[in-house]
């Protein structure tokens, strides 16, 4: 079976950290064609650059402040702490454009990439502007950063989003699945990019080991078995099948990444729950939100 669980390290080349199926990945992921993602740790006054692709790129910084250089145009992003401090300043770079990428002071960034025909604008999203979204209720509660939706960002194919978890609390849930174009439905792959932290507060040690769990599991005649440890730097890419829940461990608070895309004519998240666990949507009525959101206020 293909791989679809890439831990730290695994799947680094050259100086990015992660590097999954985007023009210039040197490993190469088995039916994987709609998505892509590098991410990579500069240290000050370092930069890396992204050649002219036919792929549409955001930039997103996950700690640190960086530059982005996009056809002679400097672009300041405005970066935060670490992920959990809040939305970020991103980029979103257009298609068949070099880009530049620098941090004074270091940091580290993100880069979702889809390929793509139709061009758009070069756009500045600062953070101010980004959506955010407090979704579910109770310890289904997670804070959505909707920065790359077709609602708040106009691009030709993929969808870019971030969610953070408070500890003890399961999101991507009910368990859910888009791998088919038919009504109520699109097909897109996702990509999930993860980072942990021990919660704020915790009377953790200092060798604490801040873990999360990620589920996904086939929907159809397709295999797919994955039952993951993760932690920050991991990596879970979802072709298909119903995926979720994404389970913040107590003690630790979870991020991740999304970024999705697919081969059909409209640029929408459209969803399936899995029938076995869709009725739990209905106990969020009138359910109050985790009072730990939102993080970053």
């Amino acid at each position: 079976m293909t791989n679809w669980v890439y831990p730290l390290g695994s799947a680094r080349d050259g100086h990015w950290d992660v590097s999954l199926g985007t023009s210039d990945s040197a490993l190469a992921v088995d039916g994987w064609a709609h998505t892509g993602l590098k991410v990579a740790t500069l240290a000050p006054g370092a930069a890396v650059d992204l050649p002219v692709a036919a792929e549409e790129r955001i930039v997103i910084p996950l700690s640190g402040s960086f530059t982005a250089t996009v056809e002679g145009t400097a672009y300041e992003l405005a970066g935060r702490g670490n992920v959990f401090t809040g939305p970020s300043d991103v980029l979103y770079s257009g298609v068949g454009k070099a880009v530049k990428i620098a941090s004074a002071d270091g940091g580290r960034v993100a880069i979702a990439t889809a390929p793509a025909r139709n061009d758009y604008p070069t756009r500045l999203v600062t953070a101010a502007e980004i959506p955010v979204e407090l979704r579910g209720a109770g310890n289904c509660s997670r804070q959505v950063h909707n920065f790359g939706t077709p609602a708040a960002l106009e691009a030709d194919r993929f969808i870019v989003c971030e969610v953070i978890t408070p500890a003890g609390n399961w999101s991507s849930y009910p368990p859910h699945k888009h791998d088919e174009e038919k009504a109520g439905e699109t097909a897109l792959e996702e990509i999930y990019y993860f980072e942990t932290r021990v919660a704020t507060g915790s009377p953790a040690p200092s060798d604490a080991d801040a873990i999360g769990y990620q589920r996904v599991y086939a929907s159809d005649g397709r295999p797919i078995d994955v039952n993951a440890e993760v932690r920050t730097g991991d990596t879970v890419l979802v072709p298909y099948g119903w995926h979720g829940p994404a389970m913040a461990a107590p003690g630790y608070d979870l991020y991740y990444l999304n970024v999705m895309a697919g081969p059909g004519p409209v640029r929408e998240w459209l969803i399936s729950d899995d029938p076995h666990h869709g009725w739990v949507r209905q106990t969020w009525d009138g359910a109050d939100i985790d009072p730990r959101l939102p993080f970053g206020r």
